[in-house]
């Protein structure tokens, strides 16, 4: 009997890899050079946001989508932060509203004006101080307005609530530095993977961990979660040192379900997940390529497609919402691919090939929209609801009519000799004291000819009491 290897239909066997023309890639990017292993890059429908090298604090560039081309080098940037920024992601229902974290220890909260930034930005609509060492990840929760979840280099995750712009919770059951967050459908459990090997199931609001595993033999760098399939998804390393995914089921984490060798490489492995397609696209930090599966619920369970190459080496790649995607082409998915070498981000298109120009429903099912399913009081009160889900079949053109509103905090004060010491903190980078010597040449400026009117004032009025003196003799 002849061996026939074993063959599954799939509708996405054949989907490609498409790279953007010259013209429609954004060059001229000063990408920075920090080896934190994180994406750096940040995509929705309106804007595309890059970590840059800064001398002195940190900074980030905010493009329009459609502004593609060469880049001019006096940009203006988001530039608050007095360290490194270390990760940035947009607000999944505000378009104009980022979240960013640094070496500084501070979450920042930043809201964009429409059309981009016309001159640096250095305000933030929210600056949150809650932990004690560098923010190396932030998440926003995927069916609330108003939370954030942050994690520290203290081995804490801060659950902010954006509404009153103070932390709410604080989950603190690592014994070492947490490398990835990612969050179920609802939001209503979070997974985590550790430097300490470990693998955690939690629940946010009370901070319980439901499951644990200890990988010895997958030594897990990220974890994501696959959807509603109850499932989780690992990067690591083997003990052969071999790059490694394993399965996972999300109810019993004492084994993992398969694990697959990738190659001999060094660098990360950053998973992404595609819920409506069911498709999984692995791409390695320093790699060119990107390699993409199919994930079913029989075995084997991970389903290899097929693999993009590409010469040039990713720093990090963002990712662009399901209403962002063109679906006239088909287009499944979309990554912004950095090259730090080059100073160019790539928008990579993953398209399903179809003849026919129709809607093809059957890869664009209802997906996660726009809207918040539930307030951050509400979330917190413990009510979980699922995405509000919205059709990609006429395109995307509803505007989210929701408004940002940040909290208006009491302004604390420290008065000692008459100094305010919270107002008049010391600069600790040279732009900072610049920044703050040309606010004090303005203030002296003004302070001068306010001086200068009222001393025109005062002059005035004593001509007046002079006349006055003068004409009452003559009247007695």
């Amino acid at each position: 009997m002849s061996w026939r290897p074993t063959y599954r239909s799939s509708k996405f066997r054949n989907v490609y890899g498409k790279v953007a023309n010259r013209e429609h890639c954004y060059d001229g990017i000063p990408i920075t050079k920090n080896v934190h292993d994180n994406h750096f890059c940040a995509v929705n429908s309106k804007f595309l946001a890059v970590v840059t090298e800064s001398a002195g604090g940190g900074s980030f560039i905010v493009i329009p989508v459609v502004q593609s081309g060469r880049l001019d080098s006096h940009y203006p940037k988001v530039c608050g932060h007095q360290g490194n920024v270390l990760d940035i992601k947009w607000n999944p229902f505000f378009e104009n509203i980022i979240a960013s974290c640094s070496e500084d220890t501070s979450v920042r909260v930043w809201e964009i004006p429409e059309g981009g930034l016309r001159r640096n930005m250095t305000e933030a609509v929210l600056e949150l101080y809650g932990h004690s060492r560098r923010v190396g990840l932030i998440e926003w929760h995927p069916t609330t307005s108003g939370i954030l979840f942050s994690a520290g280099y203290d081995y804490k995750i801060l659950i902010w609530n954006l509404e009153i712009g103070e932390p709410v919770k604080m989950i603190d059951c690592h014994s070492d530095v947490i490398l990835s967050m990612s969050f179920n459908t609802d939001g209503s459990l979070l997974a985590t993977s550790c430097k300490d090997k470990k693998l955690r199931v939690i629940e946010p609001r009370s901070g319980r961990v439901l499951q644990q595993a200890s990988c010895k033999n997958h030594r897990v760098n990220r974890v994501v979660f696959l959807g509603n399939m109850k499932r989780l998804l690992t990067t690591g390393v083997s003990r052969w040192n071999t790059r490694q995914i394993a399965l996972w089921d999300q109810e019993d984490l004492s084994m993992p379900m398969a694990e697959e060798d990738i190659d001999g490489l060094s660098g990360l492995l950053f998973p992404f997940y595609d819920a409506d397609t069911h498709m999984l696209y692995l791409a390695g930090k320093g790699d060119g390529n990107i390699r993409y599966f199919e994930i079913t619920t029989e075995k084997p369970f991970i389903q290899y497609l097929m693999e993009f190459r590409s010469p040039a080496p990713q720093k990090g790649l963002g990712v662009m919402p399901k209403h962002g995607l063109d679906v006239g082409a088909c287009e499944v998915f979309r990554f912004y691919k950095l090259v730090t070498l080059k100073g160019l981000i790539e928008p990579v298109s993953m398209i399903v090939p179809r003849r026919s120009d129709t809607y093809q429903e059957d890869i664009y099912p209802m997906t996660a929209g726009t809207e918040p399913a539930l307030s951050a009081s509400e979330w917190l009160s413990g009510i979980d609801r699922d995405p509000v889900l919205m059709s990609l079949k006429d395109g995307y053109h509803r505007p989210n009519k929701l408004v940002f509103k940040a909290p208006v905090k009491e302004k604390k004060s420290v008065v000692v000799n008459g100094i305010d010491l919270l107002e008049n903190v010391p600069p600790r980078t040279e732009n900072e004291l610049l920044r703050m010597f040309f606010r004090q040449q303005d203030e002296l400026r003004r302070l001068k000819e306010e001086l200068t009117t009222k001393d025109v004032r005062i002059r005035q009025l004593e001509l007046e009491l002079n006349n006055l003196k003068n004409v009452s003799p003559n009247n007695v």
